[in-house]
């Protein structure tokens, strides 16, 4: 569906991304975690074709900085920060349900599930509606879109947790559409992917397909280097059965299997003091 080339954008000569390469097919459900800063929201302006940028993207064999809008407009997104739009809520529903193929009445039950009325804030503005219901909005207008793509950047970071229980819902029953997540909150998101993707530095550091069907018993080793000694974080390790060394740098240990994403959750609260981390794909079992 989507093939990702070399990708290399720079701001003031730094490299957010750095000749990063990547395969999503379709029907990928993926959950693109990393500490900030470590390029997730720059990758997603360049699918989008909002950034120049060295390397390639192409959708199905279009390279998309032509802006082809026939693949653009297929893609979904939800940004981490709302934009500061002055126009009113019921003409942004209106301009989604022309521009985007936006459904009326789907947008109605999902904001309905959400707990927000649209009838009652569609005269006002877009950016005078409080940080939640800004991304009730959105989230509301990306799910009733008939999207191929939908790419979400931190979407649940400003509901409450009855609105974040029905968006995880509505994410379950879209399996018309493949998905990009960056979320902090991976535990959530776990049961909807297939994929976990880790960027660092602009780079993957690591791409690991779920495992269904994981029983009692199995494991993985992981080995972990940090940049430095942080001893909240050797607690923690210490806690999931990990030995360290004298220096407190190097670690290594068993994660369950069926405890991977929560584990990786761990990690990337710390993402920023990990030198270097490997997690075995092969799956182990205890004797």
């Amino acid at each position: 569906m989507i093939t990702i080339d070399r990708l290399t954008k720079r701001f003031d000569k730094r490299a957010v991304l750095d000749e990063l390469s990547l395969s999503l097919a379709a029907g990928d459900r993926i959950a693109l975690i990393g500490s900030n800063g470590a390029g997730k929201t720059t990758l997603f302006r360049s699918l989008l074709g909002l950034y120049r940028h060295d390397g390639e993207i192409r959708f199905g064999g279009t390279g998309a900085q032509r802006r082809d809008a026939s693949v653009l407009g297929r893609i979904a997104f939800v940004p981490q920060l709302p934009p500061p739009l002055r126009m009113p809520v019921g003409e942004l529903l209106a301009f989604a349900e022309r521009g985007a193929g936006a459904d009326r009445a789907r947008m109605t039950d999902i904001a309905e599930a959400l707990g927000i009325d649209l009838a009652e804030v569609a005269r006002r503005p877009f950016y005078r509606l409080s940080g939640g219901q800004k991304q009730k909005v959105l989230v509301t207008i990306a799910l009733a879109r008939p999207a191929d793509l939908l790419i979400f950047d931190e979407p649940a970071a400003n509901l409450d947790p009855a609105a974040r229980a029905v968006f995880i819902d509505q994410l379950a029953g879209r399996h018309d559409a493949s998905m990009l997540i960056a979320s902090h909150r991976l535990e959530e998101v776990a049961p909807l992917v297939n994929r976990v993707i880790e960027l660092d530095r602009g780079r993957v550091v690591l791409d690991d397909a779920v495992i269904d069907r994981l029983r009692e018993g199995e494991f993985r080793r992981a080995e972990i280097v940090l940049a430095e000694a942080h001893p909240p974080f050797a607690r923690a390790l210490a806690e999931w059965g990990f030995d360290g060394d004298a220096e407190g740098l190097r670690f290594t240990g068993p994660v369950p299997a069926a405890e991977t994403f929560r584990f990786l959750g761990l990690l990337a609260r710390y993402g920023s003091l990990i030198e270097r981390m490997a997690l075995d794909n092969d799956i182990l079992r205890r004797s």
